[in-house]
């Protein structure tokens, strides 16, 4: 008697979907006849409430009292839907629009919707439960809304009011429905995709509801719920179809036609590859189902979003039973240039002259995506939980089937009679050394016994052999050489780069730099892909570090200056994403830099890197601004601009607390280095807790104290070289607690390079200076005139130069000369004298006097 009566708020014809599935589960076969035949509107049509054509019976009294006209029109149309169904529509309404919303950043109609939200789902709660779609918008929401006000904070630019207004809004709003609702936003973020799969418990259902029987559509059979008991896969006859060998393929091509089609279950599909899997029988059968099933598992991860761990590591497993069974028949080659096999009716077997089966495929391939899958993985996880060495520890297993792949494939190249790649081999070389080049020759030497111990003894690589196991420098060798000879372009490039990063990584510095010099990278790496010039610089400051363990400060800084100079470390090491200050990136770009990004465990550390270029910068900048100081007639350079304006910023400061950080540290160093106090220079760069991750760290600080003691004594010599007629070399090793041939020697240096107008007593060890003519203030300030007076004449000619390339006629009627008076004042070459005092006169009167005067003020 229920149905014939109704809510308040409700239609006088509304009912509910279960009443409606009982009176309708009759008419079913006949709406199934007529629908179409292609698997997608069938899909659609058997899950929808909807009734096609005029209803029969008791249904017609459920249509809606506004659509009698229309009933009465046998050609149109009439759906029915409850009133639960319609609150269900505008709930998923709301939530479309709260997406757009998203996308846009628009917060103001963000607010007004989520406020709409909220007064739709009380009308769909199922006690203290809300509807997922809802728990999912809530969440998302949430993680959308961290996003933006972590960008705020980072990004100068300010939100407009009304964007503002509806961020704070949704801000206050969302922490009181998080914590009302949980437990089910708890249970969305652990496992979101189990969490929506569940059965639903929002619609509880009194009456039960008629069963079903699921056919088989275009796409292939449909396999039930393992766990549900009674099932069978039918056809649309309604006769059960048992999986058979001489099904499989005729299967398999329905499933791989179906791949990318919208409305696909892909789910589905591993479920019935598995049971094909579980019946095939000949090797070839069993080849064939395990590709297709690897390749719908890689289906599962798309985007931004990593293969769930399950999938990952069932793919792993299948890959791993693939080359088990390539290994153990070995007929059977899969290989890429194979053809076809079009005939579903029978399986292809050996003929009389055959040696092989061809299966068309790509071992290395399922490789690479493997273990992309796994670096997305690893990107998308907090690289500071237990979670993620878990996770790494899976690296093993992939590093295995690389092994395993590369074995396969030198054996299969050995058969003169395949058609076999070289580009294929290529690949699975470099994925092989892309996986040891970073790691100390320890980690390198347990991760490959690991690996050959899951190998047969009487299976060795011609490549890199079993002998190499216990030297990781000549295994690295082995596998580059090998690229070196059999490849070009890109990997061969990535190749000589790898071997360079594991030279400069186990301080052997100028093999790494004789090899990078000569290999010319520098010239060309712009032409090269994204990844190999993130490579470039990886190995540019690895080589950088490598020189400063080796005491070469020089050279650190050089080559460290590219990449430490710009401020944008993150960005060209691949170790994280920049905001931009004056420009906006699209979110297409800002995911590839995402893509992009290293995982936790390949990362330099930033704050060493810029450690070791602020302390090398300070060793070569503080003697250098001292011997400007003292000589004003030198000309001015900079070595680096990035310490140059740390250090002017912290001698602006008022007031100089103790140092907190590592740039702190190297401040106040540099401080008291200028001022001669070397002792307590060398206690701050000590004080640094970051030199405890390098290795030999008792050595770099030893190293250290030494570099600072001679370029103290340096610094004092320029700054007090004008107060001293003589100086004895004992009384600056005193000073400066140095063996005083080495105080020699850094005075004949200095001496030999015209750093220091003196000379040096070998009889007396006594360094004589020669004292030159002091300059006043207005002698100083007459040679920069001059210097600048200079510099503005050498533009004018050059100015002048260009402007006479052209074509004399053109000039002449420019400038209202003629011919005959330009050819007196014409340069003869670039830098010689002119001939004619009238074009000088001429060319003079182009910047007046104000340039002059500007030029000089600045």
């Amino acid at each position: 008697m229920s149905r014939f009566f109704r809510g308040g708020d409700d239609s006088s014809t509304e009912s509910s979907s279960d009443e409606e599935e009982l009176y309708t589960s009759e008419e079913e076969e006949e709406e199934e006849l007529d629908q179409e035949e292609s698997s997608e509107e069938e899909s659609s049509e058997e899950s929808s409430d909807d009734d096609a054509g005029p209803k029969k019976g008791v249904s017609r009294f459920l249509v809606d009292a506004g659509s009698e006209s229309e009933e009465s029109d046998d050609d149109k149309e009439t759906k029915v839907k409850s009133a639960k169904d319609k609150r269900f529509d505008e709930l998923e309404a709301t939530i479309t629009a709260i997406q757009n919303s998203q996308k846009i950043g628009d917060w103001g109609t963000i607010a007004n919707e989520f406020d709409k939200l909220n007064r739709q789902v009380v009308k769909l709660q199922d006690g203290a439960k809300a509807p997922k779609s809802y728990i999912k918008c809530v969440a998302e929401l949430e993680d959308f809304m961290n996003e933006a006000l972590a960008k705020q904070k980072v990004t100068p630019k300010k939100m407009n009011a009304t964007n503002a207004r509806g961020l704070n809004a949704v801000k206050q709003r969302i922490k009181k429905t998080i914590k009302e609702y949980q437990s089910q936003v708890d249970d969305f973020r652990k496992d979101s995709e189990a969490f929506m799969e569940s059965s639903d418990e929002e619609e509880p259902l009194p009456l039960p509801k008629p069963t079903k029987l699921k056919l088989q559509d275009s796409a292939g059979p449909e396999v039930g719920e393992e766990d549900e008991k009674g099932f069978s896969i039918v056809d649309k006859k309604g006769k059960a179809i048992p999986f058979s060998p001489e099904s499989i393929q005729k299967h398999l091509r329905a499933i791989i036609e179906s791949r990318g089609r919208k409305n696909t279950d892909r789910n589905e599909q591993i479920r019935i590859m598995e049971e094909l899997n579980r019946v095939a029988e000949t090797p070839y059968l069993k080849i064939r189902v395990l590709q297709t099933l690897i390749s719908a598992r890689f289906d599962l991860g798309s985007g931004s979003n990593a293969m769930p761990l399950e999938h990952w590591k069932a793919a792993e497993k299948e890959l791993g039973a693939l080359l088990t069974l390539l290994e153990t028949h070995r007929d059977h080659i899969v290989v890429e240039t194979a053809e076809e096999w079009e005939d579903d009716e029978k399986v292809p077997v050996l003929g009389p002259g055959d040696k092989h089966i061809t299966v068309p495929g790509s071992v290395v391939s399922y490789i690479e995506r493997l273990d992309d899958e796994l670096t997305r993985s690893l990107q998308n996880i907090d690289p500071h939980t237990p979670e993620y060495i878990d996770r790494l520890t899976d690296e093993t297993s992939i590093y295995n089937a690389i092994l395993r792949g590369l074995l396969y494939y030198e054996t299969i190249k050995k058969d003169s009679s395949l058609d076999v790649p070289q580009e294929s081999l290529n690949r699975i070389v470099q994925r092989r050394l892309d996986h040891i080049y970073f790691k100390p020759a320890q980690v390198v030497k347990i991760l490959e016994e690991n690996s050959w111990k899951q190998v047969p003894s009487s299976v060795d690589s011609a490549i890199a052999p079993r002998s190499l196991l216990g030297d990781a420098g000549k295994l690295i060798q082995a596998l580059c050489s090998y690229l070196f000879h059999n490849s070009e372009g890109i990997i061969r490039a990535r190749a000589m780069l790898c071997q360079i990063y594991f030279l400069a990584l186990h301080d052997e510095y100028y093999k790494a730099r004789d090899m990078m010099l000569t290999s010319h990278l520098q010239e060309n790496i712009t032409n090269f892909d994204v990844a190999t010039q993130i490579l470039y610089n990886r190995t540019l400051v690895q080589v950088g570090l490598c020189a400063f363990r080796k005491g070469l400060v020089y050279d650190a800084q050089n080559t460290l200056q590219d990449i430490c100079g710009s401020g944008r470390q993150k960005e060209l090491l691949a170790q994280g994403v920049m905001m931009q200050r004056f420009g906006q990136v699209s979110p297409e770009q800002e995911r590839l830099e995402k893509q992009r990004q290293l995982p936790f465990h390949m990362h330099i550390n930033l704050e060493l890197l810029e450690c070791v270029y602020l302390t090398c910068s300070m060793l070569l900048e503080i003697p250098l601004l001292a011997q400007i100081g003292s000589s004003p007639d030198i000309k001015k350079r900079v070595i680096s601009k990035t310490y140059r304006r740390m250090l002017e910023y912290h001698e602006r400061q008022i007031f100089t607390g103790p140092p907190e950080n590592t740039r702190d540290h190297v401040m106040q160093a540099s401080k008291a280095l200028a001022a001669g106090e070397w002792k307590k220079a060398i206690q701050f760069i000590h004080n640094i807790k970051i030199w405890d991750l390098m290795p030999n760290t008792d050595d770099i600080k030893a190293m250290l104290a030494k570099q600072i003691q001679e370029e103290g004594l340096r610094t004092y010599l320029f700054t007090y070289a004008p107060f001293y007629d003589t100086l004895a070399i004992q009384t600056l090793s005193t000073m400066f607690e140095l063996e005083p041939a080495k105080v020699a020697a850094v005075v004949s240096k200095m001496i030999s390079h015209e750093e220091l107008a003196a000379a040096l007593d070998q009889v007396t060890e006594t360094v004589i200076f020669r004292k030159g003519v002091e300059l006043s203030r207005l002698q100083s300030l007459a040679l920069a005139l001059s210097d600048k007076a200079s510099a503005l004449i050498e533009t004018n000619e050059r100015t002048l130069e260009v402007r006479t390339q052209g074509s004399a006629n053109a000039f002449s009627r420019k400038d209202g000369r003629q011919g005959a008076q330009r050819t007196g004042g014409q340069r003869t070459g670039r830098g010689g004298p002119r001939t004619g005092t009238a074009q000088r006169q001429a060319g003079g009167t182009q910047f007046t006097g104000g340039a002059l005067g500007a030029a000089v003020r600045g």
